[in-house]
Order: structure tokens, then C-alpha cells, then sequence
């Protein structure tokens, strides 16, 4: 995916005089931006879509959304949800750099870039009600408080907000965290340390604002549906009973910039099996689906087809310790063996066929430059590639050493059609080139599989991560030693002193910071093989021609329909 180079090296240096920006690029997304047509005719937003369309979008998803409370969201499906329904102090835009949204312009920060103080807009709830400065307060603290058991809270705020880390530990009182309304109108945001990519932090969902009398009034049943959450972005959600496999989005009246917005409606469909979303897009029942295997090979020359870069990388997670128990995968020559033990080259040309490549790598390409604007895949290269017979002599070493001559292991992956595909594909390659070897596929929904990650109760697991900010440090937190999303009781102490380091006294220091990422990196992937990289992911699309303004994001939710309309439809 294509970054503005530009816009980082000037993220920085605002980093440096103590005015942090938002890190940020460009990415087009499925098809011209609102403002790009604009500067090709100059219309007025509101020409750009006929006022006697339907601005009804119909789409798919792959999956169910697990949850939507902001404090427990992990998943893509429920991101993209928020993204569209929800909105913080920040919001990305069209060109996919952080703006001001429900902050009323650019916070006053202070000399020494800890403390930042934010006016907040005249903006409703869609139960019309305002929002206030204590909805921030409210929810970010209540991300923290171990009984929410958040994931996302500790991970995104520790080592950013004051007292975040020594709340993680049970030192201080969630309370205590580094968020103050005021009054009404203003919040006060204290850091941990200056932080380089803050801002665009605050347009990610678990820093949303909530209603602390709506939340509690709700109780138990809070996000349970879709009458059970307010709204305050551009849309609200129907016709979503928690477990659903179809949900609304309706047009926001009450959303703050609600005029910019065209469509009405967004219809949601689960829709697992590639060949039956195909047939309801040429139907047309759906107006953009994504294809993989032979249909992408089918639909390649398609004029309605349309390739969409992505930051997403995909691994498999060695559990070192399933429910308590240590497991084979703790032996690092098995590690080494599978991760050396599959060609991904015929997995991404072949089996998934849209625009994927193989990944030897953690951090993605094209996706976080340095201030002269060398992509910081650059660094490290090439870390686990496919190498059969380095493969079985580290699979060999690692079978002394556990003492027996063949192991059985479970991997655990997703339920959708591509998924089974590729898994299958994956356990042929590691049954054939590791001798002893015997896989069996535990295929899921994604829910399920959420909830076996928790409890770490699983072998192998096919799993991806789409970053939350446009900073490699997005990927490397996510290893930490019993952090939210380690999940598989991977530790090294000189892995997390690099992290600690990283967001604290190199955090001014980009060159030091820099080569300090890539270490990091260096050891998770090659050192230690804590996982084996498969893929980073690109999409092959069907996409309608009358379908505009789909703004793809490289991090955060993954699509944005605020400046999305129908023209041209017949």
C-alpha cells in the first residue's frame, strides 16, 4: 500500500517541536475519492450524487461481529462496524491522515508534549443528547478497570496515558489514568512520555467516547444489540440482534457533519462461501465482493475488477503453553521446522489468488517509512522463507529433544471457504515435508475462535493483524511479554526492555528508534520463531461501477463509508 513518504518525515519533525501530528498517507481505496473527483470537476459535494438515486450500498461480510462495545472490540468485523458507526476526538479522512472530529480543531499541547487539552465540537448523540468531554473520561476509563477485562484498553493505552501500565499491574486505581474533563466542553490527556503517533491514535475505536448514563443504565445488556448502543458517527446500526448475520447501517441525522454524508443505507449479509457471494454479485443482490482462488483467476480481467493493496499480515502463533500446559510448540527447532516447512509462493499465487504475497517478514511493505523515506521493510529483508531441508533438520533436533519420533499438533483457523482452502493447503505441505508430522484443521467462526485464542486453547492458529496506527511498533507490541494479545505465553526479556525502549527513551530518537524496531523484529520472527509469517494480504474485488467513495484505511477499521455514493446505477 502507497504511503505519503512525506507526510511521515513531517509527522516527525512536529514529534520533534513538540506539536505531534497524525501519521498518515494516501490510499485511494476501492475507486476515486470524493475530493479527488472534485479536483477533476468541480462540483459541489452535494452535485456529486443525484438526488433521485437510491444511496443504498449492499455488501458482505465474512464473518459475524463478536461485539461492539468499544471496550472489548478485537476483531476486524467489529472495527469496521465502529469506524462507521462511532467516532473519536480524531477520524481518518480521505487521504487517510487523523483530522480533528469530535475534537473542535488541533488540541493545545504543552512545552513538554505530555499534556494535551482538546475542546470538544457541538456534537449529539443520536439519541440527540450532547456529547461532552466526561464521555471520554468515562470510556477510556472504564477500558481500563480490570472488571471490563479489556484487551484492547491495556493495549492501546499502556505506555501512552499516564498510569496506564501501573494500572495493568494493580499498582494504581483506574482512576488514576491520565484523562480529565474539565468541564463539559474540555478534556485534558496526559502521556506516559511523548508519543510520535498520539493523534492518530485517537481516531481508533477503543478510544470512542461513551455515554456513562446510557452504558450504565443498560447494564449487563449493554452492546448486546443494536437497541442497546448510541450512536455518534456518521451512521447508526439496525436490525443487528448481537449474533445476527445481517445488520443496517442507517444514515446519522444526528451525526455532527451529517450533510457530507450521502448514503441512506448500508446492507450488511454474512456470506462464508466465495461462489455464493459471486453469484449475488452478478445477480445483483451485492455491490463489491471480494475473490480469492479460481475466481479470482476467473474474474482477473474483469473491468469491474479492482486490486486493493493491504497492511494485514498473516502468521501462524506457536502456543508454547495450551491451558496451562507447555506444548511441543515450546521447543524452538519445531517452531524453526514449521515455519520453514510450507511454499507460500504456490499459497498465494495458486490457493489464494487475489493479490496476496508471501510474508518472511512481521512488518509489512509499504507501510511505515523512516524520515528519508526508506520503507522499513527494507531494514531486515527476507527472515523465513520456505527451505525444505533446513526444515527437517531442525524438525529432526526438535523430536530428540521432546524424545519421540512423530507429533501430532491441531491447527485452529477460520470456517469461510478461502479459509478451508488454505488450511488444507497448509497441512498437506507440513504433513509431506516434515516427516512424523500429523495435522488435524479445527475450522471455526471467528467468534469461536476469538474465544479459544483467550484461553489459549489451541496448538497452531492461523491468525492476522491488520495495525491500528500507522507506526511498526503497531505489530511488535503485540509480543510483549503476558500482554493482551500475546495469547500464547511467548516471553524474552530483551524483547520487552527493546519495547520500553522503543516508546521510551529512543521514542525522539527515530534513527536509534528505528534500528531498535528491527532488531525487535529480527528476534521474534528469525531468532526466536515465536511465528511463522504466511502472508500479507491483498484484495481482488468485484466492485459495482455505479459504487463511489469507499475509503479503504491502512489501519484502524478498514473501510470508511462517510463519503461513499451511488451514481450512475441503472
Amino acid at each position: 500500500m502507497k504511503k505519503s513518504k512525506f507526510l511521515w518525515l513531517f509527522s516527525f519533525m512536529l514529534v520533534l517541536s513538540l506539536f505531534l501530528a497524525a501519521c498518515g498517507g494516501k490510499e485511494e481505496g476501492t475507486k476515486t475519492t470524493e475530493k479527488e473527483k472534485e479536483k477533476e470537476d468541480p462540483k459541489t459535494t452535494e452535485e456529486v450524487a443525484a438526488p433521485d438515486e437510491d444511496q443504498v450500498l449492499n455488501i458482505i461480510q465474512t464473518a459475524e461481529i463478536p461485539t461492539l462495545d468499544t471496550s472489548l472490540v478485537t476483531d476486524a468485523v467489529g472495527f469496521e462496524v465502529l469506524n462507521n458507526i462511532g467516532e473519536g476526538l480524531y477520524r481518518l479522512n480521505e487521504e487517510n491522515v487523523a483530522i480533528p472530529a469530535i475534537s473542535d480543531g488541533e488540541p493545545t499541547i504543552s512545552e513538554d508534549g505530555l499534556v494535551y487539552t482538546f475542546k470538544i465540537r457541538d456534537a449529539n448523540w443520536s439519541d440527540g443528547s450532547p456529547i461532552t468531554a466526561n464521555d471520554f473520561e468515562y470510556a477510556w476509563k472504564r477500558a481500563m478497570n480490570p472488571d471490563t477485562a479489556s484487551e484492547y484498553g491495556p493495549y492501546m493505552m499502556n505506555g501512552v496515558l499516564k498510569n496506564a501500565t501501573d494500572i495493568s499491574e494493580g499498582k494504581v486505581d483506574f482512576n488514576e489514568l491520565g484523562v480529565k474533563a474539565l468541564d463539559e466542553k474540555t478534556l485534558e490527556v496526559t502521556l506516559e512520555k511523548p508519543i510520535p503517533y498520539f493523534l492518530s491514535l485517537m481516531s481508533f475505536g477503543t478510544y470512542y467516547p461513551l455515554k456513562e448514563e446510557f452504558v450504565k443504565a443498560q447494564g449487563d445488556n449493554y452492546a448486546k444489540n443494536s437497541e442497546s448502543l448510541l450512536y455518534n458517527g456518521p451512521f447508526t446500526l439496525t436490525n443487528w440482534d448481537g449474533t445476527g448475520l445481517t445488520w443496517k447501517l442507517v444514515k446519522n441525522d444526528q451525526y455532527w457533519d451529517k450533510d457530507t454524508v450521502k448514503l441512506t443505507e448500508v446492507n450488511y449479509d454474512v456470506i462464508k462461501e466465495v461462489a455464493t457471494a459471486v453469484n449475488l454479485y452478478t445477480q445483483g443482490d451485492i455491490d463489491k465482493v471480494a475473490l480469492s482462488g479460481d475466481f479470482a483467476l476467473q474474474y482477473a480481467d474483469d473491468p469491474e475488477t479492482q486490486v486493493e493493496a493491504d497492511t494485514a499480515v498473516y502468521w501462524f502463533k506457536f502456543n508454547q503453553e495450551r491451558l496451562g500446559k507447555k506444548s511441543p510448540l515450546a521447543n524452538i527447532n519445531i517452531r524453526e521446522a514449521i515455519s520453514k516447512a510450507f511454499n507460500k509462493e504456490d499459497l498465494t499465487s495458486v490457493v489464494l489468488a487475489n493479490g496476496s504475497f508471501p510474508a518472511n517478514f512481521m512488518i509489512p511493505k509499504d507501510f511505515s517509512f523512516d524520515a528519508d523515506g526508506n520503507d522499513f521493510r527494507d531494514v531486515n529483508g527476507d527472515m523465513s522463507t520456505f527451505n525444505v531441508e533446513e526444515a527437517q533438520a531442525a524438525w529432526e533436533k526438535g523430536l530428540a529433544e521432546l524424545g519421540v519420533k512423530d507429533l501430532s499438533l491441531e491447527v485452529l483457523g477460520g470456517d469461510t471457504e478461502t479459509a478451508k482452502k488454505m488450511d488444507e493447503y497448509l497441512k498437506n505441505q507440513l504433513e509431506t515435508n516434515l516427516p512424523g508430522l500429523k495435522v488435524s484443521l479445527k475450522e471455526v467462526p471467528f467468534s469461536v475462535r476469538l474465544d479459544l485464542d483467550t484461553k489459549q486453547d489451541y496448538d497452531i492458529q492461523v491468525a492476522g493483524w491488520g495495525p491500528d496506527y500507522q507506526d511498526p511498533f503497531s505489530f511488535l507490541s503485540l509480543w510483549e511479554t503476558k500482554g493482551g494479545n500475546n495469547q500464547m505465553s511467548y516471553s524474552n526479556p530483551e524483547y520487552d526492555q527493546l519495547l520500553k525502549d522503543i516508546n521510551g527513551s529512543l521514542a525522539l530518537d527515530p534513527e536509534k528508534r528505528w534500528e531498535a524496531m528491527a532488531k525487535a523484529e529480527k528476534i521474534i520472527v528469525e531468532q526466536d520463531h515465536a511465528i511463522a509469517p504466511i502472508y500479507q494480504r491483498g484484495k481482488l474485488l468485484l466492485v459495482k461501477p455505479y459504487v463511489k467513495g469507499i475509503i479503504a484505511h491502512p489501519f484502524g477499521g478498514d473501510y470508511s463509508f462517510k463519503w461513499a455514493y451511488i451514481e450512475g446505477k441503472k
